[in-house]
């Protein structure tokens, strides 16, 4: 809900979002064909000044967003300081554990690299609304099905965020919170109803859309980009990320 939010009160919202789709993938590429971590970490902080500077979205903002992200990748990449090897004397399946010799180089340059695919793609979804991605991605012949499914995740997103305010209030209304054994037994219980309340407003929604003979893919109306000046955007965006990634590959 927070990266919509700051997807419409972006000041890039109205430039073209093809512009912007192209300009991610370039910086995907350009984290990929990396080739030592200062340069993925010099495109991560390059797409998040854009994000901040030109799409008008707030530092502490991007952080927030950012920071769960951060931290999977922190605990992922504590996976890489120990490596397994095959004991010498224990037989074809003993293991021992030791650190690995070369974990540092190797954490270095998947956490540059991770960090710059984010930076890019946080730069997308905090600039372009899901309505314009959708109706981009159409429009290069994405598959219905993968389209379909997205909106149909991104609908359930508001509706778990419904049935969990409600939840909620209910509880802090019968003194639900009052102690952490109560507030720890109200998350409890709450948890434990959501699957049955998402399960029936799914198929609530399903029965709607068949009520309405709605047997084809879902269908958006995406943001309307003005038509002045379009076309420069688009070479303007596509030809600055075909360069980067073009200047790191080299």
């Amino acid at each position: 809900m927070l990266i919509e939010s700051v997807a419409y009160a972006s000041r890039w919202r109205r430039v073209l979002p093809d512009a912007k789709l192209v300009f991610a993938l370039a910086g995907l590429i350009a984290a990929y064909l990396a080739a030592r971590p200062l340069l993925a970490l010099a495109v991560a902080v390059l797409y998040a000044a854009l994000a901040v500077l030109a799409g008008g979205v707030r530092w502490l903002t991007w952080l927030r967003i950012a920071v769960w992200p951060m931290l999977f990748l922190a605990v992922g990449s504590l996976s890489l300081l120990v490596s397994i090897a095959p004991a010498e004397a224990g037989g074809p399946l003993a293991s021992t554990w030791q650190w690995a010799p070369d974990a540092g180089a190797r954490i270095g340059e998947l956490a540059a690299r991770s960090l710059a695919a984010l930076s890019a793609l946080l730069f997308l979804v905090l600039t372009t609304p899901l309505s314009d991605l959708i109706a981009v991605l159409r429009r290069w012949r994405c598959p219905d099905v993968l389209l379909d499914l997205m909106l149909l995740a991104y609908r359930m997103l508001f509706v778990l965020a419904t049935v969990v305010d409600d939840g909620r209030a209910a509880q802090r209304a019968r003194l639900g919170d009052a102690g952490w054994r109560n507030a720890l037994r109200s998350t409890a219980l709450l948890a434990a109803s959501l699957a049955v309340q998402l399960w029936q407003r799914a198929g609530a929604l399903h029965l709607a859309a068949l009520a309405r003979n709605a047997d084809g893919p879902l269908r958006v109306l995406g943001g309307a980009c003005p038509t002045a000046a379009r076309d420069r955007r688009l070479a303007w965006l596509a030809s600055a990320g075909l360069l980067l990634a073009v200047g790191l590959a080299g």
